[in-house]
């Protein structure tokens, strides 16, 4: 056979095509063998090929990036969804940018096409910004946990006061989640002193008054009773009358008063308020380190919630921080609008390169291919139409055939009866002619 020119250009340009290359091309949907006819058209197709696979490799470490993120951790179960991800954004920018015939006139479905497109780059996008600001936002989730550890922990000193009586109040503000609980508290004993102290400092006003009075009767005696007088009939030297006096006033007034007593009970009531003030303070301390070892535990478990820091908080970080900072909101925004661009690009690629030689050729081809389905249909239809009259045909010359040989079968019995009644009435007149002769 022989092998023309053209024929062994076709077959050189194959060769140089790699493997690699076609490979590539089966991304973007084509056809080999169409292609084939438009060679000069490869490079074009090929370089399409290598946009959808970087789509899909940024869609694939986008996805790595979230599951590590979701995980808290650099996991191998991160490669499962990472691949899953990676060929389904594969497979979608493939049909996305496989060349459909008469694209050029539906919108709908380029619109529709581009939609999806812009939706699935912002999904992939976001996780890629989320790693692009991974810095900014941990050092940002790490201060607001400061922040709450700080504002937790004043909370609880503040909902847990050091009660000064039994039934303390709850401060405004504080929930269950506040407040506390401990086995023993120093209000009851706050209460019992403060009760010992009235009484001591209302016993400590009346021994004041009482020694006051004592006081100015002792003075009294003391100073009548430095006077002696000489009685006449013994020469001697006495007391007057009203040092005895004064002296039995001031005894009179002292067991009147109990002022001894009240001076021992007001010592005794000294002494049990500073052994209660000592156990006071011992139990003081005990509460506060009871308190400081709840407000410590409370803190672990606020700390154990906040071990791994998920998307949704990594997301509400970013927003946060762009709101404070317009150069910041800018550059996250554009960012993401890179990101996207990039997802979208194989289908602004495949729809702003215009429509190719294969593109054509493709309609083309569909739109004969249709014609031709179409006119096997009919074939296929006007044959099993004319199989349909066959059958008809010979189902009724069968039924034609059978109602020719029932009426024959019929004309067959009437002429054997007509002759068994011939037969019968002649044998009927030969014997009546022979009983007639007899």
């Amino acid at each position: 056979m022989t092998d023309f020119p053209a024929n062994r250009a076709t077959k050189a340009s194959n060769r140089a095509d790699s493997v690699a290359a076609r490979r590539l091309r089966a991304l973007t949907g084509i056809d080999e063998e169409l292609l084939d006819r438009v060679r000069y058209e490869r490079s074009k197709y090929t370089a399409l090929g290598g946009v959808v696979l970087g789509t899909s490799v940024i869609a694939g470490f986008s996805m790595w990036n979230f599951a590590t993120e979701a995980l808290g951790r650099v996991s191998v179960l991160a490669l499962v969804p990472t691949l899953i991800w990676m060929l389904f954004v594969l497979n979608l920018d493939r049909w996305l940018v496989t060349p459909q015939p008469n694209a050029r006139r539906r919108v709908g479905p380029l619109l529709t096409r581009l939609l999806i497109a812009l939706m699935l780059g912002a999904v992939i996008a976001e996780p890629l910004v989320l790693r692009i600001f991974q810095t900014a936002i941990e050092e940002h989730v790490a201060d607001e946990r400061t922040d709450v550890i700080d504002q937790l922990r004043t909370d609880l000193v503040r909902c847990n006061p050091v009660p000064s009586m039994t039934q303390a109040t709850t401060p405004e503000g504080c929930g269950r989640g506040y407040v506390l609980s401990f086995r023993a508290t120093p209000g009851e004993r706050v209460e019992e002193i403060s009760a010992l102290r009235a009484d001591a400092s209302a016993l400590q006003t009346r021994v004041d008054r009482d020694t006051g009075v004592l006081e100015a009767i002792d003075t009294e005696v003391r100073d009548e009773c430095r006077r002696l007088i000489r009685m006449a009939g013994t020469g001697l030297y006495q007391r007057t009358s009203e040092c005895l006096r004064l002296r039995a006033k001031a005894q009179d007034y002292r067991t009147t008063h109990r002022t001894s007593e009240n001076e021992k009970r007001l010592a005794g009531m000294h002494t049990r308020i500073s052994k209660i003030e000592a156990e006071l303070t011992s139990s003081r301390g005990a509460f506060l380190q009871a308190r400081a070892d709840g407000i410590e535990r409370r803190l672990e478990e606020e700390r154990d919630k906040q071990k791994e820091i998920g998307v949704l908080e990594r997301i509400l970080a970013l927003d946060e921080l762009a709101s404070g900072n317009p150069v910041l909101f800018v550059g996250i925004w554009l960012v993401r609008l890179l990101f996207v661009f990039l997802d979208v690009l194989p289908v602004l690629v495949k729809y702003l390169a215009g429509e190719t030689a294969y593109d054509r050729m493709l309609t083309g081809e569909s739109n004969s291919a249709v014609k031709i389905h179409g006119e096997e249909v009919r074939l296929a239809e006007r044959r099993a139409m004319a199989d349909f009259e066959i059958a008809q045909d010979a189902i009724e010359q069968q039924v034609r055939r059978q109602r020719a040989e029932s009426e024959a079968a019929l004309r067959e019995h009437t002429a054997a009866m007509n002759i068994r009644v011939r037969q019968a009435v002649n044998a009927l007149e030969d014997d009546i002619r022979r009983s007639s002769t007899v």
